[in-house]
C-alpha cells in the first residue's frame, strides 16, 4: 500500500493536527511521496521539530498554519490561506482529535462537549470550509480518523466512542452526497497506536498489537491517491 517517490508530485495536501503523532507520520510520508504539505500546529515547538525531521527536498514544499480547527472563522481563513497561496487544495487529512475516558455516570458536561468539539467538530468544520473548492475543482480526496474501538461501540469511554461514531456517519454521509463528484471521502479506523503518549498512559501494557503510526499513514495516503480514485464511503480498519 505504499507509494512511489514523486506519486502525489504537484498535489498540495492539508494535514489538520500534522505536527502529532499520526499527523507528523502523515505529513512526512506524503512529503517523500512529492505532495506539497500544509499542516495546521497549535505548538510551535512540535513544527519545529517536524520542520527538523522533514525529507532532502521536502522542507521547501511544507508549511505550517497556526489554526483553531474547531473554530469556524479560523478554519475559512485556513483554507482561503491554502488556496490563495497554493491555488488548489488536493486532499484533506484530518488527523486531529483526543481520548477521553468515562463512562455515561462519569461523564460531565464539559468533557462531553470537549470530546464532540475536538473529534467531530473539527472534523466537520474542515470538510464544511474544504469542500467548495474540491466541487469547483471536479476533484479531491478528503480522510478522517474514526478509530476501531468505536466499532462496535464500546462502553467506559462514552464521549469518545460517541464522537468517533460521528466521524464515521459524517465520513459516509458525505460521500454519498458527493458521489460521482471527482470528491471521494473515507475513514481510516485505527486501533491503539503505538504513541509516546500511549506508552505514558498505559505503561504495563502488551505493545505488541499496537499499530504504529507509520502504517496507519500508509493507508492514509492511499485513499489520498489517484490508485483510490473508485474508493469511497470507505472505513478502513488498521
Amino acid at each position: 500500500m505504499g507509494l512511489e517517490v514523486s506519486a502525489m508530485d504537484g498535489r498540495v495536501m492539508l494535514v489538520t493536527g500534522g505536527t502529532g503523532a499520526l499527523g507528523s507520520a502523515v505529513s512526512l510520508a506524503a512529503l517523500r511521496a512529492g505532495a506539497t504539505v500544509v499542516v495546521t500546529y497549535r505548538d510551535e515547538r512540535e513544527w519545529m521539530t517536524l520542520t527538523d525531521r522533514a525529507p532532502q527536498g521536502g522542507r521547501e514544499r511544507l508549511q505550517g498554519i497556526r489554526a483553531d480547527v474547531a473554530n469556524g472563522e479560523s478554519v475559512r481563513r485556513l483554507i482561503d490561506e491554502v488556496t490563495a497561496r497554493h491555488g488548489r487544495l488536493d486532499a484533506l487529512i484530518n488527523t486531529v482529535g483526543g481520548f477521553a475516558g468515562g463512562d455515561l455516570v462519569a461523564t460531565d458536561e464539559r468533557a462531553w462537549d470537549g470530546m464532540l468539539t475536538l473529534n467531530l467538530r473539527s472534523a466537520y468544520l474542515c470538510c464544511h470550509a474544504a469542500l467548495p473548492t474540491m466541487l469547483a475543482a471536479g476533484r479531491g480526496r478528503i480522510v478522517n480518523v474514526a478509530s476501531r474501538s468505536v466499532v462496535p461501540p464500546a462502553g467506559g469511554f462514552i464521549a469518545y466512542t460517541v464522537s468517533k461514531a460521528g466521524v464515521i456517519a459524517l465520513t459516509q454521509a458525505l460521500a454519498q452526497e458527493v458521489r460521482g463528484r471527482g470528491v471521494t471521502v473515507n475513514a481510516v479506523l485505527p486501533s491503539t497506536m503505538d504513541t509516546e503518549a500511549n506508552r505514558r498512559a498505559m505503561p504495563s501494557a502488551d505493545r505488541r498489537t499496537w499499530v504504529p503510526t507509520d502504517s496507519v499513514a500508509r493507508a492514509i495516503l492511499f485513499l489520498a491517491s489517484d490508485a483510490a480514485a473508485d474508493v469511497t464511503g470507505t472505513l478502513l480498519a488498521v
